[in-house]
């Protein structure tokens, strides 16, 4: 068998380090989710852990994820930002609406549209056939230039899970209101082998990472699991903004 190259070497312990970074920000949002850290008392505030971010280099098998496609209709704001937000998420999980309708909206207006922050959609459908199927029509959404649109509809009320929200008739009409002119091509794109392609691309991207709920984000390097406080965002956008800014020096 030959030897196994020096860059594929090199893409293998990224991932790895990434895998083990992610599992580390789960237990540390999920510390940070009950707001005391283990063993302290109830009133005593849970203590900052540094991750790996705070000194380590960048890593940079994780900030190749960022595709900085100019033509991706599922990611919105500059290709040359400094900062790329890649969220893999599902359009039934109700945490990722909670981040879509309270910190998502606060993102673009201070910083995708002052050129600081790019956001990549990753589809990562773990909760059902109307989970496929709503990535689908995400998809399909996006041929006529139209995902933002859709994605505000599709996480503009919380919405129970499988319960026909994201099923036949219903996604066609949320297309329709979300200003998909040509149905028809909705309706085979979201049937195309295409979309089994870029769902599949999206959530293998996922899963190689660690990635096993939703949401989940990395910040250019730094992973962030569920829908954290605005702040925990702003903070880390901040932070990722000038470790760009000296790494370019």
């Amino acid at each position: 068998m030959p030897a196994m190259s020096s860059t594929s070497t090199r893409r293998k312990r990224g991932v790895l380090a990434a895998v083990a970074v992610l599992v580390l920000a789960l237990v540390l949002g999920l510390v940070s989710a009950l707001g005391t850290a283990p063993g302290s008392g109830d009133d005593e505030p849970a203590a900052r852990v540094e991750t790996p971010q705070d000194t380590a280099p960048p890593n940079e098998d994780l900030l190749a994820l960022a595709r900085r496609d100019d033509g991706d209709p599922n990611a919105i704001g500059s290709t040359d930002a400094p900062v790329v937000l890649i969220e893999y998420a599902d359009f039934q999980c109700p945490f990722c609406g909670k981040f879509a309708r309270d910190t998502e909206p606060e993102l673009i207006e201070k910083y995708v549209e002052s050129g600081v922050l790019r956001i990549e959609w990753r589809d990562f459908p773990i909760f059902g056939e109307e989970s496929e199927a709503a990535a689908r029509a995400g998809y399909a959404a996006g041929r006529q230039g139209r995902f933002w649109e859709f994605h505000k509809l599709a996480f503009g009320e919380e919405r129970k899970m499988n319960s026909g929200h994201f099923a036949g008739d219903e996604l066609v009409e949320m297309a329709r209101e979300a200003g998909v002119k040509d149905l028809e091509k909705f309706r085979s794109d979201m049937d195309s082998d295409a979309a089994g392609k870029a769902i599949e691309r999206d959530s293998r991207e996922g899963y190689e990472l660690g990635v096993t709920s939703t949401p989940a984000f990395l910040v250019n390097d730094r992973p962030i699991l569920g829908a954290q406080p605005t702040e925990v965002f702003t903070d880390a956008i901040e932070d990722a903004k000038k470790a760009a800014e000296t790494h370019a020096k």
